[in-house]
């Protein structure tokens, strides 16, 4: 399976799309599944529901920041090549579905949602493309990390 897949059957499992896109790529970190949902739950919903940045990217980013980031805060060569890997990421994801903002993939006129997350049914699905968006997210960084 491949990881874009393993990212939306998580998403339909009930993780947000932050949550799936990283824990496709659990293997690749030193964390535990736990702590994986943990450090990846608020950023569901464009961020705890904000309608900001899609979770999906926001978790494509942490895949790629675990795997790039350096650990010296003051690298800033190393800083500027992930910061340049993240916009050319973020770029194919905007280039395939016409923005990175959770509200405007969805279609939504507010600015943020109420906090409770909607419940996950057939509905929610038919009207909600985030599976795929998970489904994308994943596969992006899946190239960037092949292409290391």
């Amino acid at each position: 399976m491949s990881r874009a897949d393993k990212a939306k059957e998580l998403f339909e499992g009930g993780c947000n799309c932050c949550q799936a896109v990283f824990l496709a790529f659990l293997d690749e970190t030193n964390l535990s599944e736990e702590d994986a949902l943990r450090l990846s739950a608020g950023f569901g919903g464009g961020m705890g529901r904000m309608r900001e940045v899609c979770g999906a990217v926001s978790g494509m980013t942490m895949v790629l920041s675990n795997k790039f980031a350096s650990t010296d805060p003051n690298d800033h060569e190393k800083k500027k090549e992930l910061y340049a890997l993240i916009q050319k990421a973020a770029g194919d994801f905007r280039n395939e579905n016409g923005s990175i903002i959770c509200r405007e993939l969805l279609g939504l006129s507010e600015k943020a949602s109420a906090p409770e997350p909607e419940k996950r049914t057939t509905e929610y699905y038919k009207k909600r493309p985030c599976a795929e968006l998970v489904h994308c997210a994943a596969r992006i960084a899946e190239k960037y990390l092949e292409e290391e």
